[in-house]
């Protein structure tokens, strides 16, 4: 029996930044990255301003509001 990637609910456990790098576990154990060049308002936010989010929707996007910036995790999935 195979598991279409479209029937998987992928929902954010974990978020966190490296050098220019966003980095997303989801709860099934995959992890994403991304440049934070794709995300100006995270490219040029303080390290502070980074670490203040919280994950929206049960997990299915992140919220920065110092930022006014929100992602899904569908959206960084598609890319």
């Amino acid at each position: 029996m195979s598991i279409s990637p479209n029937k998987i609910e992928a929902k954010a456990s974990e978020v966190w930044f490296d050098n220019d790098t966003l980095r997303v576990r989801l709860l099934d154990g995959r992890e994403i990255s991304v440049p934070l060049e794709w995300f100006p308002k995270l490219r040029d936010a303080t390290p502070a301003q980074r670490k203040n989010l919280r994950l929206i929707g049960m997990g299915y996007g992140i919220h920065w509001e110092d930022l006014d910036e929100d992602i899904s995790i569908a959206e960084l999935l598609a890319v």
